[in-house]
């Protein structure tokens, strides 16, 4: 597999098991703090950590490191499933090709409208379009479907909300493919290796356009080069040993930082979970624990500092909320994997690619970040002020995002409180506003008043 030297990164893991020491592990993390992110070797001997008290320093250091870089907003985004049609036979997806037990659906342009409408009639602003993969033969057509999406998405209204971000996750595409999906307004471009062990890789994809791993990763090249630049990557724990699939993340990020000066502007943490018909689920090669989950989380904030990481609604509620303090920076809310699902009465049976665990809705997922002291934000500005790729990473890289993201952060929860919200979480809403708008610099708190009092007059969609 392009990128990833396999036995280089088993030597690493090795030689961390032999240097493993608490001096070094403390000398580790004091320079993780400054910003610096990790070494391969760093992060092989962090992942290799077993005692529970540098546990949870390493715990206590990605929570001090995501603080520096965003503060204590966490975003919120919710995945629209367009299409459960897929020419890949993934042995983990629900929508494998192979997979007969369900009917599948892909959306008419106007279900997607449809979908969305109902999506921001719960207060959501940020979507994730998803989509199974096509046959390479097909890429024309699916472009061309994927732009009408994005499309209607944009074109759905509620009121005087609408959403103001569309990322994607697609199949890899040529680069005049990936050109027209940039010219469509998509602000991050997903892609997921699922595991970067090639043996495994092969086993379980043995068909379709994704069972060659080298065009796969280098579709994230493709897209950089097309002008999508900013990138979201990603692992499907569990498909092989979590150490392995961390450190060779790491190593294709490394690339992509030698190549083009910046690396992904988000890393998701999938872990294995059931689907129907996806055989592999019924019982998962490499289970990854718990506290080993906690683990990769943090090490990844630590070694990729400026990257926003992002968990789904695989995860049971309880973990989730103890994540929101380990380095998470973006979360999903209520969650549906299977194509219509959203709008009432609406196919809400129909194949899922997973099953989700915390099913939880938006507001009840707003009220426990409000608790924990977090900020739910719905903002979108970096993507349209143009804060993308190396303008997003000379922000991100030395904490500069922070006061932006906080102020941005403050202001859209106002507007979810003020349209979406009940009493209760109103009342918690407003005074954590309160709270965050004293932790502002002058001129942030001067201009967060002069948002709000709009936002109070009936103004939206204000961002720095």
């Amino acid at each position: 597999m392009k990128y990833i030297d396999a036995l280089k990164i088993s030597t690493l893991l090795k030689e961390a098991e032999v240097k493993q020491n608490p001096s070094c592990i403390d000398e580790i993390l004091l320079k993780a703090e400054t910003l610096s992110g990790l070494s391969l070797l760093e992060a092989a001997m962090l992942i290799n950590v077993k005692d529970e008290s540098y546990l949870e320093k390493i715990f206590s250091s990605a929570s001090k490191v995501k603080d520096k870089i965003y503060g204590k907003r966490v975003v919120l985004f919710v995945p629209l499933y367009i299409s459960s049609h897929c020419a890949n036979n993934c042995l983990y997806c629900g929508f494998r090709s192979d997979n007969h037990e369900a009917q599948r659906r892909t959306l008419t342009v106007k279900e997607i409208e449809e979908e969305t409408i109902a999506l921001l009639n719960r207060g959501h602003k940020r979507i994730l379009a998803v989509s199974g993969e096509f046959a390479q033969a097909d890429e024309k057509e699916a472009v061309n479907y994927y732009c009408k999406a994005i499309e209607a998405i944009y074109r759905a209204k509620f009121g005087q909300h609408y959403i103001r971000r569309v990322n994607i996750n697609c199949a890899p595409l040529s680069l005049s493919g990936f050109k027209e999906l940039k010219a469509s307004g998509i602000g991050t471009y997903q892609l997921f290796q699922e595991t970067y062990d090639d043996e495994t890789y092969r086993r379980v994809h043995p068909s379709g356009q994704k069972s060659d791993p080298d065009n796969r990763i280098d579709a994230i090249e493709r897209a950089i080069v097309s002008g999508i630049d900013d990138v979201g990557m990603g692992v499907l724990f569990g498909l092989f040993d979590f150490k392995f699939e961390l450190l060779a993340l790491l190593a294709h990020i490394k690339q992509l930082e030698a190549r083009f000066g910046m690396g992904p502007h988000t890393i998701s943490v999938p872990r294995l979970e059931d689907a129907l018909g996806a055989p592999l689920t019924n019982k998962i090669p490499y289970p990854v624990s718990d506290v080993d989950f906690k683990k990769i989380v943090s090490v990844l904030r630590l070694a990729v500092p400026y990257t926003g990481i992002i968990l789904s609604t695989r995860e049971k509620a309880s973990l989730r909320d103890e994540l929101f303090g380990l380095g998470v920076s973006q979360i999903s809310a209520e969650s549906r994997t299977n194509p219509g699902a959203y709008n009432t009465g609406v196919n809400k049976d129909g194949l899922e690619q997973f099953s989700t665990v915390d099913h939880r809705s938006l507001e009840q997922v707003v009220n426990i970040l409000i608790d924990k002291g977090f900020i739910p934000s719905f903002c979108a500005a970096c993507y349209r002020k143009e804060r993308t790729g190396h303008k997003f990473m000379q922000l991100a890289k030395p904490g500069l995002i922070k006061g932006k993201c906080s102020l941005n952060a403050l202001v859209t929860l106002k507007e979810y409180l003020d349209d979406f919200a009940g009493f209760t979480t109103k009342e918690k809403g407003y005074s954590l506003i309160k709270e965050k708008e004293a932790e502002l610099d002058a001129p942030g708190r001067k201009l967060l008043e002069e948002f709000l009092h709009e936002i109070e007059g009936g103004g939206r969609d204000r961002y720095v």
